[in-house]
């Protein structure tokens, strides 16, 4: 039963948290730092198998095990970067800085990444698997400070959610232009020339992503880190033992991303080979920003139902699309009506994890004392995404070749089953099984009142005691 202090303590809690209001330029320019990271992300997580073996020129075996090899180290810079967070103390904040410290190499490692060199046989292969972790490297120390900011820029979960659909819009856009018009726009400026044009139109998207990340260091400003001090590796160790919902995310997450990835590495293949037909490529990829529906519409659907009951319903509706689409047979309509529901139900999914992955964090500190925001939002964001990616690039690769795939050729019935298989059915599965550790997390959603009341006292004894210190 609640105490007479806890009921004051959530009463006070609840009145800072109405003041904590985020500027509307703040929720845009916060927007801004996934703009920038999926407008570059994105395209590798959609067309990097694709660029690999039909632009780059390695064969579909190479290239699925390099990928999977790659995300693997890749993965373990995710606590790394965490920690590194937790070890900052600028006059910019904890996670601010990076945006600006991590601008140009992030841009100028994936536009390599997307650069092919005159060289071949294993020098080529070792290049594609150095520009691979490179660019991944420094997209984690772009991305951690996106998530791991959260949490600091207010206490108040509402504004938190309502910010993070602003951020997932705002990637959400940058995948829009991603995945859409890259595909024309390398061909347009590299002609019959694949690997020139490519090179050229990942810089112009990098220029942009620059820009844009620096836009968003300049507007940013961070709260509550007055009192968190210097996390050590113990202490961001202890933050995380017995955080039981920051384990459900975690699990949840990867297995979100290895779902999406496999879709979305898939997606050229089947329009290019199974539906003779590339022109689609860029409008199925377009027509993926009306995901967007969803992440507007969940801060709504939060405060209706809660976290753990919006993520499971847009797993749900993510997974009939797919059926959908996986019984639509020839019918162009009937694809794209599957295909709008899959986009909007994964988006909505997606949103949640992140906002869901920052919540862990109070739970952390009101467990342990200790906040350890970076070390967790990286694992619970960056290291999901590529471990996730990892996997989901690496399963539809073997697929593709058990089956008898070929690069820029025909393919045989098998192959193409393969390729059905691998878009439309296989996500489907693994959106079914990401539904059940949200049902288990939806036990720790319902503590979080007692949390934040909780974090509140702690924070104004914290305060008090400097206080007297000074």
């Amino acid at each position: 039963m609640e105490t007479t202090r806890d009921l004051a303590d959530a009463g006070t809690v609840a009145a800072v948290e109405s003041d904590d209001h985020l500027p509307l330029h703040r929720k845009i320019t916060y927007a801004f730092t996934d703009v920038s990271g999926n407008l570059l992300y994105c395209i590798i997580s959609s067309f990097l198998l694709y660029f690999f073996t039909e632009v780059f020129g390695l064969s579909v075996g190479t290239a699925g095990t390099l990928l999977l090899v790659a995300r693997f180290f890749d993965a373990l810079d995710a606590p790394i970067w965490g920690i590194i967070i937790d070890h900052t103390n600028s006059k910019y904040g904890k996670s601010r800085p990076w945006f600006l410290w991590m601008a140009l190499p992030f841009t100028l490692f994936v536009w390599l990444l997307f650069t092919t060199p005159n060289i071949s046989g294993p020098a080529k292969v070792a290049y594609a698997g150095v520009m691979y972790i490179l660019a991944g490297i420094s997209y984690t120390g772009m991305s951690t400070p996106i998530t791991s900011v959260l949490p600091n820029l207010t206490s108040d979960p509402q504004e938190r959610t309502i910010a993070n659909s602003f951020r997932m819009i705002g990637g959400n856009i940058g995948n829009f232009f991603a995945v859409t018009f890259i595909l024309p726009f390398a061909t347009m400026l590299g002609g019959a020339d694949r690997q020139r044009g490519w090179s050229m139109a990942v810089a112009v998207y990098a220029v942009v992503a620059l820009v844009l990340l620096l836009i968003a260091f300049w507007d940013m400003r961070e709260k509550n880190i007055e009192t968190c001090g210097t996390v050590t590796i113990r202490q961001s160790l202890r933050a995380a033992k017995g955080n039981w919902p920051w384990v459900l995310i975690v699990v949840a997450n990867v297995i979100f991303w290895v779902g999406l990835m496999t879709r979305n590495s898939m997606l050229a293949y089947f329009f290019q080979y199974n539906m003779h037909d590339e022109n689609l490529i860029a409008l199925f990829n377009g027509v993926s920003i009306i995901q967007a529906i969803g992440m507007a519409g969940i801060p709504l659907v939060v405060k209706v139902w809660g976290k753990w009951a919006a993520t499971t319903t847009g797993l749900t509706v993510a997974i009939i699309g797919h059926v959908i689409m996986g019984l639509s047979g020839d019918n162009l309509s009937i694809l794209m009506l599957g295909w709008c529901l899959a986009c909007i139900g994964s988006g909505s999914a997606c949103t949640m994890f992140f906002a869901m992955v920052g919540d862990t964090v109070d739970f952390g500190e009101w467990k342990t004392g200790i906040r350890a925001a970076g070390f967790l939002t990286a694992i619970g964001s960056s290291f999901c995404i590529k471990m996730g990616s990892g996997i989901g690039s690496f399963l539809p690769a073997q697929i593709l070749r058990a089956f008898g795939y070929v690069a820029d050729s025909s393919q045989s019935a098998t192959a193409l089953a393969g390729i059905a298989f691998s878009f439309l059915w296989l996500p489907a599965i693994i959106f079914a099984i990401n539904i059940i550790p949200m049902v288990v997390y939806r036990r720790f959603e319902r503590q979080e009142p007692i949390v934040r009341a909780g974090l509140k006292r702690l924070h104004a004894q914290e305060t008090a005691q400097l206080s007297e210190n000074a």
